[in-house]
């Protein structure tokens, strides 16, 4: 696996424990078409060619990011108009111990229906500055897990990740298809599907995951356009 390097260090806080991490040198991993039902990816993925955007060349695809769109800020600048947001669960990788966050795989839907890989590498990739630790993902309740997301105060997402691939399986993935190091990693697992099935532009947006104890990752952003 080729590791994304970046000058700009990320910080994020252990919740439950006085414990921080720093990111400095890491991978940045967008996963897609991870769901577990390969009927339901065929479909989504059939959907999305019907609005011009190229099928996958494997599934699930892992688009590797620019590190330094990793982004633990409450605003983010984008370019375009026509960019959305959506809630993701983050398996984070830190001197060999896993935890887990939540993000936002933010995407140009423009640049989309031209080249996914450009789409995501076009926009920032905010996540939460705190995270979950999980000390072994084979007895961890992944499916019992909840999201939700608001786009401008409006649901926008919600769901469980019964259908999301498991983090075991995840990593397995990556570790075939790639040199995998053992490196520290961010890696975003996919999403949920959209409520109203249609992407949705916006400004303010929130991200929640709970994990079955009860405890609750969250984050909330905005965007503005750069210059």
């Amino acid at each position: 696996m080729t590791e994304t390097k970046t000058g700009r260090a990320l910080r994020f806080r252990v919740l439950g424990t006085e414990n921080t991490l720093q990111f400095e040198n890491f991978t940045t991993i967008v996963a897609g078409y991870t769901g577990r039902d390969e009927a339901a990816v065929r479909h989504h993925i059939d959907e999305l060619a019907a609005i011009g955007v190229a099928p996958p060349a494997q599934v699930p695809m892992l688009y590797t990011m620019n590190s330094d769109t990793t982004s633990v800020a409450e605003n983010v600048e984008i370019d375009g108009h026509n960019t959305s947001g959506e809630v993701e669960p983050v398996i984070l990788r830190h001197s060999g111990k896993y935890f887990l966050g939540v993000g936002s795989d933010h995407t140009d839907r423009d640049l989309e229906t031209i080249d996914i890989a450009d789409s995501k590498r076009a926009c920032p990739k905010p996540l939460c500055s705190n995270v979950i630790e999980i000390p072994d993902w084979e007895s961890f309740e992944w499916d019992s897990c909840t999201m939700r997301s608001w786009v401008d105060g409006k649901l926008y997402q919600e769901g469980t990740l019964a259908n999301l691939r498991t983090p075991t399986d995840l990593l397995g993935i990556l570790a075939e298809r790639h040199s995998d190091d053992g490196n520290d990693l961010i890696c975003f697992a996919d999403t949920l599907p959209l409520l109203d099935g249609e992407f949705t532009p916006g400004h303010r947006w929130a991200l929640e995951l709970t994990i079955p104890d009860g405890r609750t990752l969250s984050h909330t952003y905005t965007t503005s356009e750069g210059h």
